[in-house]
């Protein structure tokens, strides 16, 4: 038999479709076979190799890569936070509220002179932050020269502060020369200052004058003229506001304390009423301020004005002028009380007796009252309807100058200015009223010797002693 002239091609050795069935299925295998092209004889080798290997012996496997995890943290609430800051600032405010209370009232206990240091502290605090928010820069020199810009005054700091003593060295002068004339004018010592005490202010103050006009530069005049009126402004409305507080002070711990308190009952109750029941805005200055606060704020300082005051009068240490400044509230104070603080009686008129013995079940015919108390509800008045003004003022002093707060010398409470905006206004009124309608005008020792050392000579000053002694042996007192 003859063979076929035809060549047949010979199957190969295995068949493609028998290493399809040993292919272990791997995502990383394939996943490289996707990166990188292999030939088919290279394909069936890997495949068999991994196949046949024993379990956990494959190294045909390529190393992973370790991808670092990166541990993504989410995005606090922003509600939550404002909370939180919420929540921190309230405690700050509350503790820091105590604080100051329990500073307050130790300072009130142990003395006159302490609240005077106390208003004289608050004073500097307060005439600090208001002059700090004028800033003295040459933003456009007069003189047009470059170097001259942002540039500072170095004499501008050292001059506000000078005027700052100096005018608390005539008014706080004056104050005692008029409280202890008995103890200036009988002290050979101390004669000389007070004698000569407003001549000597007024030569200091010309001097601070003299060094502003010296102190004048070309590109900064605008704001050396601007800062001097700033500073004159500051020294009325701060210093002159201090001095008649610390005179109230001196004429009786009450006329201090009681508005103080009137003020802040005010605020405290404006606050109140006005998150109870506020819907009516009061003013643009202070968009949370309300009318319904306002209103409720008023009736409620009244009645505790009288109830506040009422209490407080009954003590000799809060009514007593100021004599000696070493007295505390544990000391033994004696004095002639202020006609105001002595009870009266009010007769009731007739057909209301009779009404009021018919209602309550009892005969009533008189009232018993204090004058102080009438005098109370004017204080209440003027705590309530215009001493928030001077925080209206305040509050439109800060939108002038784009600021919250006025300092941070009070942890939660902002700057003293914020604290004080109402009380100085509340204590030149009480000064005011005070010595005008309520204070006792008559001849004391002190204007007495007053008037003998400043209008007699020598020899009429023995004459004068001569004739008083003779006059009092006549009496039967014997001087010896």
């Amino acid at each position: 038999m003859s063979r076929s002239s035809g060549t047949t091609a010979n199957p190969p050795f295995v068949s493609r479709s028998a290493f399809d069935a040993l292919t272990v299925e791997d995502v990383d295998d394939s996943e490289d076979e996707q990166q990188q092209e292999e030939t088919p004889q290279t394909q069936v080798t890997r495949r068999l190799k991994n196949k046949l290997a024993p379990k956990g012996e494959n190294n045909s496997k390529p190393p992973q890569k370790q991808v670092p995890q990166i541990a993504l943290k989410s995005k606090p609430d922003p509600q939550e936070v404002e909370r939180t800051k919420t929540r921190q600032s309230i405690l700050t405010r509350t503790l820091w509220t105590f604080i100051m209370i329990g500073v307050f009232v130790a300072l009130l206990l142990m003395g006159h002179v302490y609240m005077i240091m106390l208003a004289m502290l608050c004073q500097t605090i307060v005439y600090r932050e208001v002059t700090a928010l004028f800033s003295l820069t040459s933003h456009a020199p007069d003189s047009g020269e470059a170097e001259n810009k942002r540039k500072k005054d170095p004499w501008s700091k050292t001059l506000n502060w000078y005027f700052f003593a100096v005018t608390n060295y005539f008014l706080y002068g004056e104050s005692i020369i008029y409280y202890f004339k008995h103890v200036i004018f009988s002290d050979g010592q101390l004669l000389p200052f007070a004698t000569n005490h407003r001549i000597i202010s007024f030569t200091l103050y010309t001097i601070g004058f003299v060094g502003f006009v010296m102190s004048l530069r070309r590109g900064f005049l605008k704001q050396q003229f601007g800062l001097f009126c700033w500073v004159h402004m500051s020294l009325l409305l701060i210093v002159v506001s201090g001095h008649f507080i610390v005179n109230n002070i001196l004429e009786g711990m009450i006329w201090f304390w009681v508005p103080v308190s009137l003020v802040i009952c005010n605020d405290i109750f404006a606050y109140v009423w006005g998150m109870t029941v506020g819907r009516t805005p009061l003013i643009k200055l202070s968009p949370k301020k309300t009318v319904e606060g306002f209103v409720g704020a008023f009736w409620s300082t009244l009645l505790f004005s009288v109830l506040w005051g009422s209490y407080f009068m009954r003590f000799n240490y809060m009514i007593c002028p100021v004599h000696d400044l070493g007295v505390s509230a544990w000391s033994n104070v004696q004095c002639t009380p202020n006609p105001v603080f002595v009870w009266k009686v009010w007769q009731i008129w007739s057909p209301l007796r009779v009404f009021l013995s018919q209602l309550l079940g009892k005969s009533v015919t008189v009232i018993p009252y204090a004058p102080y108390q009438l005098h109370l509800l004017v204080f209440a008045v003027f705590a309530s309807l215009v001493a928030p003004f001077g925080g209206f003022f305040a509050s439109g002093f800060k939108r002038a100058f784009n600021i919250k707060d006025f300092g941070h010398s009070i942890p939660g409470h902002g700057g003293m200015t914020d604290r004080m905006d109402c009380q100085f206004l509340m204590g030149v009124f009480t000064y005011v009223y005070y010595s005008s309608i309520i204070r006792e005008h008559h001849v004391s020792v002190g204007s007495i010797l007053q008037m003998i050392v400043s209008g007699l000579s020598a020899n009429e000053q023995l004459e004068l002693v001569k004739d008083l002694k003779k006059y009092m042996e006549g009496q039967g007192i014997m001087i010896v």
